[in-house]
């Protein structure tokens, strides 16, 4: 019983301001606030950042093509003739003919019976779990999945369920532990902060025999991967009917901006019919369909870029082998070279600039405590000197922060 005289009633309400000042000191404490830096200008993988040119390994343009000359032509005739803007959502009158012929040639690249475009992955990824799934339904998901697939999994209000990085049988037991509804089984085809490479045949699998359907997030795969760079999914021979829908982006291997889910003909006319993502949102502007279409031809064409970047990758892994740099496996343009603690990778990070390389430092939350590190990629647009001068920068940051000793912080970048 409260004493006489005792307050009652609820607690007192949260300062919200209060919570906002506790979070910046934890990430100022724990080494894991993000800092921005502006790109003045870019030259291919080089960029002005702070008055410093640097060379990005830091980007996702796995083929070169952002500044391609044809792309950026095609972006600025139709600019000219179509205006900057996107004007309303495609089902008012935004849809553009040149949206129609970039989804037709997507389509037909990925050997699926239709696509549907919006203005980036993580749109198309809540797009897709909340116009299939519903409370009563079950996603499994890859523990490692990008965040856009958890988020889009909770917003659904769908019994989420994650099973260990890569495990098929995992993934099994997971479908099998909710018998009841409809199941989805979605996961990255290449994972963003490893590099390595989703067991989709297996996976492939595992849904079939649970009735599920594979959904598969190819963000880092299409245009680098697969026959004709048709990505992770052709890489392991599946087919639209195995996979009857997958994730395309446009902002990575093809250059761009947006993203295209491409898979069965009545599935992704559900979406266009009732995904709020793709409803109640502005279509991305004209000119930058126009660009992407230009883009993507490019890259079904021009199978050097995938063999120069291959090559490159190739190199890369050797010179960074004989001088003991720990990567983590992977055999994608990314290559992630663990760090462990937050300041050492923050360390390292600002040591390479030094040295006239940009490389971002992952951190929590976008991994896991304990697995910072610095997250390489590389594009067609690198050449071998340029590696070795990144490998000798990174055997030098290596030795001067061995892992043993706690590194300083320092204003590196976060991602």
């Amino acid at each position: 019983m409260p004493e006489p005289g005792a307050a009652s009633g609820p607690p007192p309400r949260l300062d919200l301001r209060q919570r906002v000042a506790d979070a910046a000191a934890r990430r100022q404490a724990s080494d894991t606030e993000r800092v921005r830096h502006a790109v003045t200008r870019r030259d291919g993988s080089r960029c002005e950042v702070d008055g410093a040119w640097l060379v990005n390994w830091s980007s996702n343009d796995y083929l070169g093509l952002s500044q391609q000359f044809q792309v950026v032509d095609a972006l600025q005739d139709a600019a000219l003739r179509d205006g900057a803007g996107g004007i309303a959502s495609h089902l008012v009158s935004g849809h553009h003919a040149a949206h129609e012929a970039l989804e037709r040639e997507l389509a037909d690249w990925l050997q699926a019976p239709r696509a549907l475009l919006f203005g980036g992955g993580y749109l198309a990824n809540l797009a897709v779990m909340q116009a299939l799934l519903g409370d009563e339904d079950l996603c499994v998901q890859d523990r490692l999945n990008h965040a856009s697939l958890i988020d889009a999994a909770r917003l659904a209000g769908c019994r989420l369920r994650r099973y260990p990085h890569a495990d098929a049988e995992g993934a099994m037991r997971q479908l099998r532990s909710v018998p009841a509804g409809a199941a989805m089984l979605a996961s990255d085809g290449v994972f963003s902060m490893d590099g390595d490479v989703a067991p989709l045949r297996e996976l492939a699998i595992a849904a079939r025999l649970q009735r599920a359907l594979l959904y598969v997030d190819d963000a880092h795969g299409v245009g680098v991967l697969g026959p004709e760079g048709r990505g992770s999914v052709a890489a392991a021979r599946l087919t639209s009917t195995d996979v009857p829908l997958q994730l395309a982006t446009l902002g990575k291997a093809l250059g761009g901006h947006g993203a295209v889910v491409a898979g069965d003909d009545a599935l992704v006319e559900h979406l266009l019919q009732t995904a709020r993502p793709y409803i109640y949102t502005t279509a991305l502007p004209p000119a930058q369909a126009a660009a992407s279409l230009a883009a993507v031809r490019l890259a079904r064409r021009e199978h050097w870029r995938r063999d120069k970047l291959n090559a490159v990758v190739g190199h890369f892994k050797v010179r960074a082998a004989k001088l003991g740099l720990p990567l983590m496996p992977s055999d994608t343009p990314i290559q992630p070279l663990l760090c462990g603690d937050n300041a050492r990778a923050l360390a390292m990070a600002a040591s390479l600039r030094q040295a006239g390389c940009w490389v971002v430092a992952i951190r929590p939350p976008t991994v896991a405590e304990g697995r910072a590190r610095l997250r390489i990629t590389l594009t067609a647009g690198h050449d071998h000197a340029q590696v070795d001068a990144l490998v000798e920068a990174l055997a030098r940051a290596q030795e001067r922060f061995p892992a043993s000793v706690e590194a300083p912080g320092g204003a590196a970048d976060g991602a």
